[in-house]
């Protein structure tokens, strides 16, 4: 009795599991059916990262705003060395207040001394001045230049970064679509099984139902790729919804030689933003030499013409203006205690770039390290024996010794492998890319600027 109370129980469980993996297939074949994947075509056109490279350099909005600015500040150089624009004034003295206008008239029998005024005044900085002042633009406009090529060594590590995404995205389908044949050959030797009466219906649904959830996946790829393309086109400063033109090229495996000592030196070197920050720190050097030279008064000479009419001779004279820096505890002091102020903050920058660099190469370096080990870990050992295992596993299955959910694991294990092996292939690519923007080693040649 009681064995034929469990039996019933484990009956009713069968079932009860047999309907819920039914449920969940119908769902999943409804969602394939709802939401139908795009098509990625083998034969699909490729797109070169080297065109995509010298469509960014040329059309990327954010290197041309840079650009700009970077020839305005050229403008201003100019401008710092010249002069002070010359003061023309014009007036009017008259004699007496019973009368508006009493040039060239007489009052009481006298000619009146009713004049008019001509002056020009020119103001002269002190010796050094300008120059300095010249100085100090040019050093602005050589750190607007060593921000562009910043823009151009973000805007190139940005492209590849995307464009391995993308190659990656597409390859992660092609997986997909080639590891539903093995769900095939799993879904027919659990067919074969239940037609011989060797299995329940529920590892066919099982089997079934593991082959469908691929669609969810590589619509999730899908999705993936209208994203990364529409970041792509933003970079390469081209509408939101305009076609790539292709898939992204295998990249080609070449071992990267460089070492950190190497890569160091030449980011020293090189590396844009330690340029710009350099930069700044000669103008803030010429703005400490501007603010100690305000000790020192600037003149401002005049002439002025007095044409009194025909009655009186003219009259003329020139002046000598001198400004008097009495103030200098308050003022000059605090100037040249901000400019030093400004160039110990400039230096630092240069510190803490250098430190960010050091710090971006070894990680960046230690990630490529790791994901060629990884590459070799996958290929040569983890790859080999998951495929191995399957295969053993869908044999064993074959003849009633293994039970489904192995074979489907091992599956698993293998699609996951190949999804973990071409993952590194692309982080190394971003990693290498990296290490070269951030070292100052990109190569511009044929691309333009």
């Amino acid at each position: 009795m009681v064995a034929r109370q469990r039996g019933t129980m484990s009956r009713r469980m069968g079932a009860g599991r047999w309907r819920g993996s039914l449920v969940s297939f119908i769902i999943i074949v409804l969602i394939a059916f709802i939401c139908p994947v795009v098509p990625v075509s083998a034969e699909e056109g490729t797109v070169k990262l080297r065109d995509l490279l010298r469509e960014a350099l040329q059309n990327n909005t954010e290197i041309q705003a840079l650009a700009a600015r970077a020839q305005a500040a050229e403008h201003r150089i100019p401008q710092a060395k010249s002069l002070a624009d010359p003061m023309f004034m014009i007036g009017y003295e008259n004699e007496g207040t019973s009368n508006l206008y009493t040039f060239n008239k007489d009052i009481d029998g006298m000619p009146a001394d009713s004049r008019w005024m001509f002056s020009l005044s020119q103001m002269l900085p002190y010796p050094g001045k300008r120059a300095l002042k010249g100085d100090m633009a040019a050093s602005d406009a050589e750190s607007q230049k060593a921000m562009i090529e910043a823009a151009r060594f973000n805007t190139v590590v940005r492209v590849k970064e995307l464009y391995y995404d993308l190659f990656l995205a597409y390859t992660n389908i092609d997986l997909l679509r080639d590891k539903a044949v093995l769900f095939s050959r799993t879904e027919d030797a659990a067919v074969a099984r239940y037609a011989a009466g060797m299995a329940p219906q529920q590892e066919v649904l099982m089997a079934q139902t593991e082959k469908y959830m691929l669609l969810e996946r590589e619509k999730m790829e899908q999705q993936k790729i209208k994203s990364l393309e529409a970041m792509l086109n933003a970079v390469l400063g081209r509408e939101g919804g305009a076609p790539l033109g292709g898939r992204p090229e295998k990249p080609a495996y070449l071992p990267y030689g460089n070492g950190m000592d190497e890569l160091l030196k030449m980011s020293y070197e090189k590396n844009p933003m330690i340029k710009f920050r350099e930069k700044m720190v000669d103008a803030a050097a010429s703005k400490v030499q501007m603010a100690r030279k305000e000790y020192y008064p600037d003149f401002t000479l005049g002439g002025t013409y007095f044409g009194r009419g025909d009655q009186l001779p003219d009259m003329w004279n020139v002046t000598a203006t001198i400004n008097l820096p009495i103030f200098y505890k308050k003022k000059q002091n605090q100037g040249v205690l901000e400019a030093q102020a400004s160039l110990l903050e400039a230096r630092k920058d240069v510190e803490t770039t250098k430190l960010m660099v050091v710090s971006s190469l070894q990680d960046n370096y230690s990630m490529l390290k790791t994901a060629e080990s990884l590459m070799t870990l996958y290929k040569e050992g983890l790859l080999p024996k998951a495929y191995q295992d399957f295969e053993l596993a869908l044999a064993g299955y074959t003849t009633g010794k293994v039970e489904a959910i192995t074979v489907i694991t091992r599956l698993k294990a293998v699609i996951d492998n190949e999804f973990l092996y071409w993952a590194q292939l692309a982080q190394r690519e971003k990693a290498m890319a990296r290490i070269e923007g951030v070292a100052g080693n990109l190569d511009y040649e044929g691309l333009g600027k």
